[in-house]
């Protein structure tokens, strides 16, 4: 008891640091997202969706907001952490939390707590954008939850990863321009792998972002390209797997201690 209370104090402060610093810069961490999912909706939503029709007997705005939501979880699951992180390692100031008496468990999930909060609070700002354009029904609260949940811990963690191993800001950036940004828009937001030959549908069940959007898809409008108890125990074993290896790399040092 007389260790728990200290990590107790000390994750809170760092949760409560993490979620002052994207409140404070609110036009560069909420607005932007916020306008770029606007965008979307009018452009792809109202504009090209009126020409599409259906999507697996949805409007195509419809269906295309569970995974816009979705995405800028994600991108903002991960962006809060990578930057968060990586801004603590070039100002020198993680050294302190390294020799802090303090659990490497309490330093990581700070900060992918204050990730995943990000991560959440711009999903809540586009929800409320989208249903200026679309009547949204929530076909499972429960999974819709649980998925979202999950998706931005995963993201967060590899934004943490990704800070761990970056050495200049530089190197930020090359997961998400190269990486995140194709997998999101290969993943299904826009269009259902059905649509795809058989051979592209066993390739695109590599993308993990995949089995995240259909899964939340499915807690939103109760369809998915995939099964839904698949993705979720793919995303379960993929968070259960990144914090253990996210801890080991804390444990170490690596990338941290000069």
């Amino acid at each position: 008891m007389s260790e728990l209370r200290p990590n107790l104090i000390a994750l809170q402060t760092i949760v409560y640091r993490e979620v002052r610093r994207f409140l404070r810069i609110w036009p560069q961490t909420l607005l932007p997202p916020a306008i770029t999912m606007v965008l979307y909706f009018v452009i792809f939503g109202n504009l090209i969706g009126q020409r599409i029709g259906e999507m697996d007997g949805f409007a195509y705005m419809d269906y295309i907001v569970p995974g816009l939501i979705m995405m800028s979880v994600i991108t903002n699951a991960y962006s809060n952490v990578v930057s968060s992180f990586f801004g603590s390692k070039f100002q020198r100031n993680i050294e302190e939390l390294m020799v802090a008496p303090m659990s490497p468990h309490v330093i990581l999930i700070g900060y992918i707590a204050g990730g995943v909060l990000r991560g959440l609070g711009v999903a809540f700002i586009v929800t409320l954008l989208s249903l200026f354009f679309t009547d949204l029904q929530v076909h499972n609260l429960g999974i819709t939850m649980l998925v979202i949940l999950l998706a931005a811990t995963i993201f967060a963690f590899g934004g943490f990863i990704n800070a761990v191993y970056a050495r200049s800001f530089d190197d930020i950036s090359i997961v998400p321009t190269f990486v995140l940004t194709p997998l999101t828009y290969l993943g299904g937001v826009f269009y259902s792998i059905h649509l795809l030959s058989p051979f592209w549908q066993t390739v695109s069940l590599a993308n993990p972002i995949l089995h995240m959007v259909n899964a939340f898809r499915y807690g939103i409008l109760g369809v998915s390209d995939i099964h839904i108890g698949t993705a979720i125990g793919f995303m379960l074993v993929a968070a259960a797997l990144l914090y253990l290896f996210c801890v080991h790399l804390l444990i170490s040092g690596r990338g941290m201690r000069q």
